[in-house]
């Protein structure tokens, strides 16, 4: 079958490879429909996450049609049509009856790697580096699902596949930003970031009783979506001296209630801390740009939530935790806890609350991937979503 597969930094090869086995009894191997690209993807592109290997399938979010079952999968059947969240989860571990999968004790091989680096070991992601479990790609024509009863939702007749696949991770990670902030009736929201995690995180606020909401990216047409798809106001950071001043001035001079940060280690920042930033990552001195960290943790109103879902992957510098303890800030962050909010939000798209297949930009096939890579990663044509249907 084709693949997606990483040969390097900036090195995308479409290229055959065996097609995926049924493992283990709870294992389901599904025939892909559609998958995505997602920012994250760029952080394994741009080699700022270790353990990659040469010939590694890449790719997270996805739906397609269960083609086979192993012996002990009841939930799924052949032909049903299903959207996977990224997390790997067995559902049946402390972590998974808490609701937090993307902490599960037993899906990750290579435990001892992250044990290594961060203490203790979390779930799988699907094709996203050995430290996260190996597991092969989504970028394929075929993709094995293990703990496919937790993992593998069936899609509502009406929901179309363009309109589930945002489900399996981009909505869900902006979900689960958006319920750590703790939402309250009146309460203004902050989002770095108005890519398509972004997007989906001001959506969600206001589904979870939020007033208003301000998002703050420098792209025109990515502050356009925000306004048009999740009605939020705008600053443009490249056009403003001072993000955080501009915010107390929204705010009535309180600042947000809670600050999003949907963009993550590659943030963009210009003058001497962008300048730093960059030369610090490029020495190996620090691996994440944490400009997004800092501006946010200055804007958020004393007492308020820090709320971060886009990803960071080591060590940064520079972070202004005086004034975090000071305010009295509360942090909540992570990889999103997908098998919690699918279901929900798939039944949301059903019932029209919302139609997350406005965010794909392009169509393209498998084969035309590494342009389709390009393209999203330096934002040409307007790009904000490219979805390859294999």
């Amino acid at each position: 079958m084709k693949a997606v597969c990483w040969y390097g930094a900036n090195d995308l090869r479409v290229v055959d490879v065996d097609e995926p086995k049924i493992l283990n009894p709870r294992d389901a191997i599904i025939r892909v429909g559609l998958s995505s690209v997602c920012g994250s993807d760029l952080h394994l592109i741009d080699g700022y996450i270790p353990t990659m290997q040469r010939g590694d399938i890449i790719g997270h979010e996805f739906m397609g049609e269960v083609v086979e079952v192993g012996s002990q999968v009841y939930n799924v059947r052949v032909g049903d049509r299903v959207v996977v969240p990224s997390i790997v989860a067995c559902g049946g571990c402390f972590y998974c009856h808490q609701e937090q999968y993307s902490l599960c004790d037993n899906t990750n091989p290579n435990a001892a790697m992250l044990e290594a680096a961060f203490g203790y070991s979390t779930a799988g992601i699907y094709g996203y580096s050995h430290l996260f479990g190996g597991y092969a790609g989504s970028h394929a024509e075929y993709i094995r699902i293990p703990f496919a009863d937790v993992g593998a939702f069936v899609i509502p007749d009406g929901v179309t596949d363009e309109q589930a696949l945002f489900c399996s991770d981009a909505f869900p990670t902006g979900f689960f930003a958006a319920d750590n902030c703790d939402i309250q009736p009146g309460d203004i929201v902050a989002v770095w970031g108005a890519g398509a995690v972004g997007l989906f995180a001001m959506v969600s606020a206001y589904m979870l009783g939020a007033e208003r909401v301000i998002a703050i990216d420098r792209f025109p047409e990515r502050l356009n979506m925000a306004r048009e798809f999740a009605n939020a106001d705008t600053i443009n950071y490249e056009e403003q001296d001072d993000v955080v001043e501009i915010l107390k001035q929204m705010t009535g001079g309180r600042g947000p209630d809670a600050c999003i940060d949907a963009v993550g280690m590659e943030a963009h920042a210009g003058g001497l801390p962008g300048m730093y930033d960059k030369v610090k990552q490029t020495m190996r001195l620090e691996t994440d740009r944490p400009h997004v960290l800092r501006q946010a943790i200055q804007a958020c109103r004393k007492g308020g939530t820090f709320s971060i879902v886009g990803v960071y992957a080591g060590l940064l510098d520079k972070l202004p935790m005086g004034a975090a303890f000071n305010k009295g800030l509360k942090f909540k962050m992570g990889q999103m806890h997908g098998q919690k909010y699918t279901g929900e939000l798939l039944n949301r798209v059903a019932r029209g609350e919302v139609d997350p297949s406005r965010l794909i930009t392009h169509r393209m096939s498998l084969d035309d991937a590494p342009k389709g890579y390009d393209l999203y990663k330096h934002k040409y044509e307007d790009c904000l979503r490219v979805v390859f249907a294999p």
